[in-house]
């Protein structure tokens, strides 16, 4: 027999992220929720106490682990899901003249091929349920951040998938919401991929800058906040994508905003030019 409760499968909620405050959000709306990390231990014990979660080993760019964490859920909730969330990505920070290629596609990996795969093992789970599908993107999908083109661009192609998807799942009676997160505070930064700058780059100059930790999230929400906002769109039945974040109205007026506008914004945010012109000016002194 099928569990009457709406159900909502989370992927990446090791505690301080906002995969965990979404879990938490759910946890207390009632829903059964399958909080799931690469390392369960991760996850906090508020959520593993929680008589509406299930914890799940799953690493999303592994096979054999989406199809486990599929027949896990299919056990529990007789065969539908009501909401996948693919949440699971890493930030990455290096000049793409320094970007390793193989960390590179190791992103792509998590940050894109991922939800698809778990799109595709989850969908029939999905159909049944007529649910719902979350992609965790990004803002910087949409504005050219230094320091984050292989980020942006993964986050990019997981945008442009998404809408995709969106519009061959409404025959199906499946809805898709495409996340573009703006700044939030989670643990997110310090757990994402930051190259070493070897003395033969020209950004060698910069490589405090580029290697010290963002301070992006200094006056960003909460990942509470954060969560609070995408159940609330979730539960309203929003379908596309929807702006979440500090300043989420702000960056999305300024993505459609004329390109020298746009540099400077960015800019301002990462100098990477003035930075570098500094240390031009430094050089010839």
């Amino acid at each position: 027999m099928s569990n009457p409760r709406k159900s909502v499968l989370i992927t990446g909620c090791s505690a301080g992220g906002i995969g965990a405050a979404l879990a938490q959000v759910f946890q207390e709306k009632g829903y059964d929720v399958f909080a799931t990390a690469r390392t369960p231990s991760k996850i906090s014990r508020e959520l593993s106490t929680a008589s509406n979660v299930t914890i799940l080993t799953l690493d999303v760019v592994s096979s054999k682990s989406i199809t486990a964490a599929v027949e896990s859920v299919r056990n529990v909730t007789g065969g539908k899901l009501d909401i996948l969330i693919n949440n699971s990505g890493m930030p990455f920070r290096a000049p793409g003249l320094d970007a390793p290629i193989e960390e590179g596609k190791k992103l792509f990996d998590l940050n894109f091929w991922a939800p698809l795969e778990m799109l595709q093992a989850f969908a029939p789970l999905l159909i049944e349920a007529k649910g719902c599908v979350v992609n965790n993107s990004s803002c910087s999908a949409v504005l050219p951040m230094g320091l984050c083109s292989i980020y942006g661009a993964s986050k990019a192609a997981l945008t442009l998938a998404s809408e995709t998807w969106r519009l061959e799942l409404e025959p199906l009676g499946v809805r898709t919401i495409t996340i573009s997160t703006c700044a939030t505070k989670s643990n997110a930064q310090t757990n994402g991929f930051k190259a070493k700058i070897p003395e033969s780059s020209p950004y060698y100059p910069i490589r405090e800058f580029i290697e010290k930790p963002s301070d992006m999230q200094a006056k960003a929400i909460t990942a509470r906040e954060y969560a609070t906002k995408v159940v609330r769109e979730i539960e309203a039945g929003t379908a596309g994508i929807i702006w979440v974040g500090t300043s989420s109205m702000m960056t999305r007026l300024v993505a459609s905003m004329p390109g020298s506008i746009l540099d400077n914004v960015v800019e301002s945010i990462i100098p990477v030019q003035k930075e570098m012109a500094k240390a031009i000016k430094e050089k010839k002194l």
